[in-house]
């Protein structure tokens, strides 16, 4: 497995456990903790967007 498939790898990871913790902070009625799931769901997403625009396909 090369570096960069490993970074999606972790990108993919960050990006599954904040969709279920929003899904847990839905239950739990914490708008705090919902708010940075999708920070952090944001940010992985455009990270990949980031590494995906500098590889030549």
């Amino acid at each position: 497995m090369n570096p960069l498939k490993l970074t999606y790898l972790i990108l993919a990871v960050i990006a599954t456990l904040s969709i279920a913790s929003i899904g847990i902070a839905v239950a739990e009625r914490s708008i705090l903790i919902a708010v940075f799931c999708f920070i952090g769901l944001a940010g992985s997403f455009a990270l990949a967007r980031l590494l995906r625009a500098k590889i030549d396909y």
